[in-house]
């Protein structure tokens, strides 16, 4: 039998385990008949069970019944209609920039490659290569970024006295920031945290980051995901697009179409001029070519259905709505259940942080008696996703906080 330090690989050490997928292997272990995983980003139906959007599935019927459809090489850039669509989805159909032909759009591998792309691009052709991403934020931001060559810092973004927004700390540390750094911004539904901005406090990081040419980066992930309107979670990218300055969004339609696996996303680069956008698009094609040199059609192509049929997009809005409805009936539902055990503590930043994810401010120490004890799975940092709670297991998790809270106090 081979010894492996004979292998050319004897050298290679065992990787840590992703913190997130972690939890899902550890939780896949256990063998609790009330074990709970609120550690997976994927929405759950109140029984527990992953969902395919119904106008989804009538989408593909529709492009498994087109007999003219081919499996052909899209272009380096995707689908045409997709990117038209996608870019009208979150800088509004009217916007300026569209009609200016300021806006070039690309077809990428999801949120993840999205990011990766027009990191990659900012470390090739922007003249500063320092990203500033707030703390906390998506544990897999500072690799993209760093992989793609760009040097990270961290702004000040959760106060984790008032489980809410320090935004003092994130004005101060943005006027700290270098003239012309990038700054990652989530769009909204604030991943780990909930917590997102007011309009107002956006206004005031956009006149912020204007004034002192801050090149803006928006992750958007959740858009009609975290209020259940698409143009409520829009507005923070609206906003910095209305002002004629350039960003960049990366978008996602894992969350809200559930196309999770199917790996569709777009980047969208706003430029001064439509000559710009064309030398950009451009640049971004050398980026992708070498990469994955294009990206797949049937999602992309599941989500131009949707978008350019008015019936199928009205329909994809209530399904979205009831997505979004469905989570924040969970948020209230915790809070309730934990007013009536009397558990000690402020709840209240349950209910008022959104989106999938809530920082629920319990420590380590409490999320590891929560998981040894009551067999519910999470990440360390005490970050719930919300939508893999059920009325049915609601009791459950209410009696592990409490629990957990008690013990520790």
């Amino acid at each position: 039998m081979a010894n492996s330090s004979d292998s050319v690989f004897a050298n290679v050490v065992r990787a840590p385990e992703d913190p997130i997928l972690g939890v899902t292997v550890a939780y896949n272990k256990d063998t609790s008949p009330v074990k709970l995983n609120l550690g997976v980003g994927a929405y759950r139906t109140e029984e527990g069970k992953p969902l395919v959007l119904k106008v989804v599935r009538r989408a593909e019927q529709m492009l498994v019944n087109d007999t003219s459809r081919v499996k052909e090489y899209l272009s380096i850039t995707g689908l045409a209609d997709f990117n038209k669509l996608s870019a009208k989805l979150i800088f509004g159909a009217d916007s300026p920039a569209i009609q200016e032909n300021r806006v070039t759009t690309v077809q990428c591998l999801s949120g993840t490659g999205s990011l990766r792309v027009g990191a990659e691009f900012l470390a090739k052709h922007y003249h500063e290569h320092t990203i500033y991403i707030p703390q906390p934020t998506w544990g897999n931001h500072p690799k993209i970024f760093t992989l793609a060559g760009l040097s990270v810092k961290y702004y000040r973004y959760y106060d984790p006295a008032t489980r809410g927004l320090d935004f003092q700390g994130l004005l101060d540390d943005l006027a700290a920031a270098p003239s012309g750094a990038i700054v990652l911004l989530h769009a909204c539904a604030h991943n780990p945290t909930g917590v997102d901005p007011t309009n107002d406090q956006w206004e005031k990081i956009r006149q912020l980051m204007r004034s002192k040419g801050l090149l803006p980066f928006f992750d958007s992930a959740y858009q009609g995901f975290a209020s259940g309107n698409l143009d409520a979670d829009a507005q923070s990218v609206r906003m910095f697009v209305a002002d004629g300055g350039e960003c960049l969004a990366a978008q996602s339609y894992a969350k809200n179409m559930g196309l999770y696996g199917e790996r569709v996303g777009a980047l969208s680069i706003v430029c001064k001029d439509a000559d710009v956008a064309s030398r950009v698009e451009s640049q971004l094609k050398l980026v992708i070519r070498p990469m994955y040199s294009n990206p797949p059609i049937h999602g992309a192509s599941i989500v131009a259905t949707i978008l350019k049929d008015r019936q199928m997009y009205d329909e994809w809005t209530i399904e979205l709505k009831a997505m979004a409805d469905r989570i924040i009936s969970m948020r209230q539902q915790l809070f309730d259940a934990l007013q009536a055990r009397g558990t000690a503590g402020d709840w209240s930043h349950i209910i008022k942080q959104i989106g999938m994810f809530t920082f629920t401010g319990l420590n380590t120490e409490q999320v590891s008696f929560m998981t040894r004890e009551h067999h519910i799975y999470m990440t360390s940092d005490g970050r719930i996703s919300m939508a893999g709670l059920s009325s049915r297991t609601m009791p459950h998790l209410a009696d592990a906080i409490h629990a957990a809270v008690t013990k520790a106090a």
